[in-house]
């Protein structure tokens, strides 16, 4: 499936490293939404922040998305779609879910690290598996406690460093009083686990680092597929291993055993 990513001049002298990491990134999490959707037309709900090119994508194939969003309503969130799917948004908290109903959803999606957000990741995971249908999916993304440890350090934060070795939860403080929760592959596993998950694989993203990319980049911007390649390919050979700074997930509700 072509990508609805929007393209970046990719080495033109106007373009920063930044925008060079997003737009690789940006194409990651394409190729994995791609790969990952449903073949048939299915009712989705995205809780994805800043992904607007995952509605559009989604929306292509086919899929009715359901978007939750705080903020207000956005009539132009996928403007860059023209296929035969649909959108509807819905103003509600996204790490409240209590607004779905049980078994109403065929998949969810939270990509952009949204339910790093969630303190109490557990309450909303299962508030999520009540609400698909058996045998219904999740693609979760979430920080890594790579990206913790390395923003504790960054932040000269090391009393906070210390802790973690014996914290049950890890929570990073961000600006503005925001704070993130980091998790370890193991941890992440028996949340979902204990949700009501039946956990397909958990893999690291971002295993290439940003000087690695934005070199490459520079030197030959037609390198970004190859490297969007090689990326997904890593992952797959370092899966559940505690590397990258975000983990991405995909879980699955359980059919009911047979007779039950």
């Amino acid at each position: 499936m072509p990508s609805s990513v929007p393209a970046l001049p990719l080495g033109g002298g106007t373009t920063t490293d930044d925008q060079l990491i997003d737009r690789f990134v940006a194409e990651v999490r394409a190729r994995h939404l791609s790969e990952w959707l449903p073949v048939e037309p299915s009712l989705i709900l995205d809780l994805s922040q800043g992904c607007p090119g995952l509605l559009a994508l989604m929306i292509d194939d086919g899929h009715t998305v359901l978007h939750a969003d705080l903020q207000p309503r956005r009539p132009d969130i996928a403007r860059n779609s023209s296929g035969n799917g649909r959108l509807l948004q819905v103003h509600a908290d996204p790490l409240a879910p209590d607004w779905l109903a049980d078994k109403s959803l065929d998949a969810i999606v939270a990509e952009g690290c949204t339910l790093s957000s969630a303190l109490a990741a557990e309450l909303t995971l299962e508030r999520l598996c009540a609400a698909l249908r058996p045998g219904g999916r999740l693609l979760l993304c979430v920080d890594s406690l790579v990206a913790g440890l390395a923003h504790l350090a960054e932040t000269g934060r090391w009393a906070e460093l210390a802790d973690v070795p014996a914290a049950d939860v890890v929570l990073i403080p961000g600006d503005a009083g925001q704070v993130t929760r980091c998790f370890w592959p193991e941890e992440l596993s028996g949340i979902l686990t204990g949700a009501g998950f039946e956990v397909e694989w958990i893999r690291p993203r971002a295993v290439l680092t940003d000087e690695t990319l934005v070199r490459a980049l520079r030197q030959d911007a037609q390198q970004l597929e190859s490297l969007v390649a090689t990326e997904l390919a890593l992952e797959v050979r370092r899966q559940s291993e505690s590397i990258g700074t975000q983990l991405l997930v995909s879980a699955r509700r359980p059919q009911p055993a047979a007779g039950s």
